[in-house]
């Protein structure tokens, strides 16, 4: 698969919290994505759910569907019980071509509690760390034998998966069936390095969100003990090439990579409306890609 510049619907409104942008239609997000040059779209909360319904949708605007996430909950249930919960996205998934199948784990998670700060995040136990890595390999891997798909983990602030530790010990424990979304804006803002990520990583790194991190705001946040939310709010992410991220050395150290690069901001649109932001992130990582030999 050749390089794919897709989005994510939260560069215009928030699923976590819906009224950040909550009055910008799914119309709008469709029909700006693709006049700016954007391939294929995420899903988001004001999307179709079916096959039926979403696919013409996406059509009409000349966008392909790029996937989106999965909560599991993959501590308390099993792998088995997991897929079967996980029928109607696959069902969704499966009919609109997508390879990439999304997964992160949300049992205990505060991501989406504005009052939570992130030091209240869960922390898997040894026995939790146990099941919770046999757990997804082995869904990993019905999603591949069963369905086609290849497992993808996003880590995430405020959930079990968050610093790099948390991802070496995750890519560690699990079966080459599970391989990992590189969120540069989530490791930036854990205290890690994507750059590291990629390299150490770079065979099992299957998708890529690129998100930018204003360290004034991510020292704040520290000092403060803000909530994700609270921190999305007050400005912590931004477009690729507004931020601190070095994307040159993250794609140098992905040489080779194939499939989708997804925009994402997740900001507050009054306050940064996808006017100008989404247009600036494209122009930023189109530039980058060129400058890495990617297109």
């Amino acid at each position: 698969m050749p390089i794919r510049l897709g989005a994510n619907p939260i560069c215009w409104s928030n699923d976590d919290m819906p009224e950040i942008g909550g009055w910008i239609s799914l119309d709008q997000c469709l029909t700006q994505a693709s006049q700016w040059g954007i391939e294929g779209m995420e899903i988001g909360n004001k999307f179709p759910k079916t096959p039926e319904e979403l696919g013409p949708v996406l059509k009409a605007k000349k966008l392909s569907f790029v996937g989106g996430w999965y909560s599991t909950f993959l501590i308390e249930r099993s792998a088995k019980e997991e897929f079967k919960a996980a029928k109607a996205h696959r069902h969704l998934c499966k009919k609109l071509g997508v390879r990439p199948f999304i997964v992160a784990e949300c049992t205990r998670t505060v991501h989406g509690n504005i009052k939570a700060p992130l030091n209240a995040r869960p922390i898997m136990n040894k026995d939790e760390w146990k099941t919770f890595a046999k757990n997804l390999s082995a869904l990993a891997k019905m999603l591949k034998e069963e369905e086609g798909f290849t497992l993808v983990y996003h880590h995430h602030m405020g959930t079990v998966i968050q610093n790099g530790g948390e991802i070496d010990r995750l890519m560690d424990a699990t079966s080459d069936h599970v391989n990992l979304l590189l969120d540069t804006g989530h490791s930036t803002w854990a205290g890690d390095d994507p750059v590291r990520l990629a390299k150490t990583y770079r065979k099992r790194i299957k998708h890529i969100h690129c998100k930018d991190v204003r360290l004034d705001v991510k020292l704040e946040a520290e000092k403060h003990n803000w909530s994700f939310l609270d921190a999305v709010l007050k400005g912590i992410y931004t477009v690729p090439g507004d931020g601190s991220v070095d994307y040159p050395s993250v794609f140098k150290a992905l040489k080779g990579y194939s499939g989708w690069v997804v925009l994402e901001a997740e900001q507050d649109a009054k306050i940064a409306p996808p006017e100008k932001y989404v247009p600036m992130g494209i122009a930023n990582l189109k530039k980058y890609l060129g400058d890495a030999g990617w297109i």
